[in-house]
C-alpha cells in the first residue's frame, strides 16, 4: 500500500522526468529533419512518464492528498 508522502515523492520524480522529455521532445524537434528516425520512441517515452505522472496523481488524490 503506498503512502501519502510515498506517492509525493513519486509524482516529485515523475514531474522532474516528465519536464526532462518534454525538453527532450522539443529540442528533438527543433533539430527536425536531423534524427526524426526518433520522434516515435521520444514520442512513447514523454507519453509514458506523463501516463504514470498521471496515474500517480490520481492515486495520491484518492488517498486524500
Amino acid at each position: 500500500m503506498e503512502t501519502i508522502e510515498t506517492l509525493k515523492a513519486e509524482i516529485k520524480k515523475l514531474s522532474s522526468q516528465a519536464v526532462q522529455a518534454k525538453m527532450d521532445l522539443h529540442d528533438l524537434s527543433e533539430e527536425l529533419p536531423t534524427n526524426w528516425e526518433r520522434i516515435p520512441e521520444m514520442a512513447q517515452k514523454t507519453f509514458q512518464i506523463y501516463e504514470k505522472l498521471i496515474v500517480a496523481k490520481q492515486k495520491l488524490a484518492a488517498l486524500g492528498g
